[in-house]
């Protein structure tokens, strides 16, 4: 009987990748990710946009309440005396304290003794809590040594000056302004707006620089070539300059009129129109300039 021949097996016409091949396909991808990568951070930035302006609407609300309540907007901060130094020494209270059960936190409130003063030891715990209503989304900082931050300031004046009991904005040292003294029309008067606060920060309870601001300068954003120059400006400002708002959204910055409706305004915008929306009675004629 004759042995079975066992034909060879045929060879394998596949092949595979070649160096070149792969290196084309490895660069296709990565100019698709090149150019989706934007569109993402595009449609996160937008996200963070949109619950910031959600945060301010929280702010312009509650702040409506407690007129409704009170008969007058929050004292931007409250002190037996002025003008307010940037240093953690004095009562100190800010209009976010009196917001606190407006939004939600009525626990936090009921623990701040306002009459012992933001720094004593007994309100410790409540300032050191941490509030996401007083937070932008965007702020990649972090929280500083001595409490936690807000992004959220006042608007106590149109021009760079101490908070005192005669500034021209909504919020400022023992204020109590009522809307028929806003003669320049609630949709036309900053009431509050984003900020970007510096490493001296005291904290979103300390009534000074730390949560308000004024409208001397233009709305600066952390993406502007000259941002770091002025946040070093800030960082070295006496303990009676305060400096004006900023933001970490492109373009500019949210603000929240006294009326309530949350707007944004361009780092373009016409400093002297936007001086004039921080005085609540300079007799300007606003019209639908912005």
């Amino acid at each position: 009987m004759k042995p079975s021949t066992l034909a060879p097996a045929p060879l394998s016409t596949r092949r595979a990748f070649t160096l070149v091949e792969l290196l084309v396909v490895i660069a296709i991808i990565g100019v698709l990710v090149g150019l989706l990568l934007p569109a993402v951070q595009a449609a996160r930035e937008a996200a963070r946009r949109c619950s910031c302006a959600h945060n301010l609407t929280q702010l312009g609300l509650a702040t409506h309440n407690f007129e409704f309540a009170h008969e007058h907007l929050p004292a931007g901060t409250t002190n037996p005396s002025g003008p307010i130094r940037n240093e953690p020494v004095g009562q100190h209270v800010s209009f976010l304290v009196r917001l606190l059960p407006y939004v939600e936190q009525p626990g936090i409130a009921k623990r701040f003794d306002i009459e012992a003063g933001t720094y004593a030891a007994v309100n410790q715990p409540p300032r050191e809590r941490w509030i996401p209503v007083y937070r932008c989304p965007s702020f990649g900082g972090s929280d500083f040594d001595s409490a936690p931050t807000t992004n959220y300031a006042g608007c106590y004046h149109d021009s760079e000056a101490p908070i005192a009991e005669d500034n021209n904005g909504l919020l400022f040292l023992n204020s109590a302004i009522r809307y028929a003294e806003i003669e320049d029309g609630s949709t036309n008067t900053i009431l509050i707006g984003e900020f970007l606060p510096a490493n001296d920060s005291l904290g979103w309870a300390s009534g000074t620089r730390s949560s308000l601001r004024n409208t001397g300068s233009v709305p600066f954003n952390a993406s502007y070539s000259g941002f770091q120059d002025y946040l070093r400006d800030q960082e070295g400002m006496g303990i009676l300059e305060v400096g004006g708002f900023g933001s970490q959204h492109p373009g500019g910055a949210q603000f929240v009129m006294a009326d309530g409706a949350v707007t944004f305004l361009s780092s373009h915008i016409d400093p002297q129109l936007f001086q004039n929306m921080g005085n609540r009675a300079d007799g300007e004629m606003m019209g639908e300039l912005y």
